[in-house]
């Protein structure tokens, strides 16, 4: 049973707290989406970013063309300047032929991973349902960047039919990770019931892996969300997604919460739509270049600073000041 619950002892909520600053990365001539922070070892903070060509429709442009873009800049806010190509689809006859497609980077001891996805057909399966999910590593954020194991992929659907997500239509995807204060490496995936769109768990005790899926979901959800970002905060474990069908905001997001990262059963209103941040006049010019009418962040991902949120990344399919293709926004968290 989910319950309403709040982080939060203030009157200020954590959906309140955030307060819009402006574009984070805009590059001409590609549509942008998934944006992945991390301080790095320079003390610059460092964006890997899901982009391909602006003149490709947005489906299935990312599954054919997407690849992870590296970005840097002075400070959370940037400015952020392009620097290198990440990951990008292998070209072979590989489970990544395909789309390398919203990352989710962090560091583990001395050593960097990106979590990505990444198909074989960008055009036969329904919904994707041949998406994996991969992971690299390597010393430096600039690379190079090491697939893990002996092909890189570190989780497929399950093939025991009693997993609830048995012959999922998309596949497992959009791949979130935290390592675990008690122990082992927590990987949040997005899966499919055959309803709706739920989050899944696997664990490994080491970093690359074999990553164990849990039989049963850990969020109990009827709407589809999607998009997770995991973090410890207050003592729980929490996970941050999309509300793509109005569990709370149509169009919102919501921060899940959980005492063992297992089970979450605690939500609440974790981001609002855009048009909560930026006033009316200012979307005067707004263009819609994919997804819902309503002005809505997807794939959020957090900086964390000092074991805080600090600031949220996020794109959009609506570029609100009117550009030509979708650019990814940063908010700032005012504790």
């Amino acid at each position: 049973m989910l319950v309403a619950h709040t982080l939060w002892s203030q009157k200020k909520t954590f959906a309140d707290r955030w307060k819009f600053v402006g574009i984070a990365v805009n590059a001409p001539g590609y549509t942008v989406w998934g944006t992945s922070p991390i301080y790095g070892d320079d003390g610059k903070v460092h964006l890997f970013v899901a982009r391909w060509p602006a003149e490709l429709k947005v489906d299935p442009g990312w599954r054919s063309h997407s690849e992870i873009a590296h970005y840097v800049g002075p400070a959370p806010e940037g400015p952020f300047t392009y620097s290198e190509v990440a990951v990008k689809g292998s070209g072979k006859d590989t489970w990544d032929k395909y789309g390398a497609h919203n990352p989710a980077v962090h560091k583990v001891g001395d050593t960097y991973v990106i979590l990505f996805i990444a198909n074989d057909n960008p055009v036969k399966p329904y919904h994707g349902s041949n998406q994996r999910i991969g992971m690299v590593t390597s010393k430096s954020l600039y690379g190079p960047w090491k697939k893990a194991g002996k092909n890189g992929m570190i989780l497929a659907p399950p093939s025991n039919e009693k997993y609830w997500n048995f012959k999922a239509r998309n596949g497992v995807n959009n791949p979130a990770f935290l390592q675990h204060p008690d122990g082992g490496f927590f990987l949040y995936f997005k899966s499919s019931d055959g309803k709706a769109s739920k989050m899944g768990l696997a664990i490994a005790e080491e970093l690359e892996g074999p990553y164990i899926q849990l039989p049963w979901t850990v969020t109990y959800n009827e709407k589809s969300v999607e998009d997770g970002y995991a973090f410890m905060y207050n003592g729980k474990v929490c996970l941050l997604t999309t509300d793509n069908h109005g569990m709370i905001t149509f169009g919102g997001g919501l921060l899940w919460s959980s005492d063992d990262g297992i089970k979450f059963t605690n939500v609440e209103q974790g981001y609002h739509t855009i048009d909560h941040y930026v006033p009316s006049g200012k979307l005067e010019k707004a263009v819609r270049h994919y997804g819902p009418e309503v002005l809505k962040f997807e794939r959020p991902q957090v900086l964390m600073k000092d074991g805080k949120p600090a600031y949220l990344y996020a794109p959009s399919g609506h570029h609100i000041f009117g550009g030509n293709s979708t650019v990814s926004y940063v908010l700032k968290f005012e504790d």
